[in-house]
């Protein structure tokens, strides 16, 4: 399970129009779910970025998470986190988890992190055309994979 996760100001996502996601302080959380993923990817997942001191204390330092910080999040499935370059110029997918599978541990994921949080999190709509927007703070951007989490 792959996770792209920036701290924003805020973030919201729109499907068709209409806003189904929007926040302000906290995480825009891209999840990318690959077949061989499941509870423990998830577990490991929630509780690296929940704990992560991304967030400035008093002194300006990165020392605080996003649970110390009562910082919202939202979730957004994109399976593209799993996509090879290495050969041609079209990227393939091969390794991301069909709908089937990923749908129901998007889900997992998302109910996880909210019960972490303490409340719920924002959801982008599985499987749709999305427009994302943000407004990344910092910048400050991390790649997480729970399959290398070295």
């Amino acid at each position: 399970m792959r996770a792209l996760i920036q701290r924003v100001s805020r973030a919201s996502v729109t499907v068709d129009g209409q806003v189904i996601a929007n926040q302000g302080n906290g995480l825009l959380i891209l999840l990318g779910i690959e077949e061989a993923d499941d509870g423990e990817d998830i577990a490991w997942l929630v509780r690296k970025i929940s704990q992560m001191r991304i967030f400035e204390d008093e002194e300006g330092r990165m020392n605080r998470s996003l649970l110390d910080v009562d910082g919202e999040a939202t979730v957004v499935s994109q399976f593209t986190l799993h996509a090879s370059t290495k050969k041609g110029n079209r990227p393939s997918y091969l390794r991301a988890a069909k709908p089937a599978l990923s749908k129901p541990l998007y889900e997992q994921f998302c109910q996880s992190f909210s019960i972490t949080l303490g409340k719920e999190v924002q959801r982008g709509q599985f499987g749709a055309m999305m427009d994302v927007a943000l407004v990344n703070q910092g910048p400050v951007t991390i790649w997480l994979d729970s399959k290398n989490p070295e």
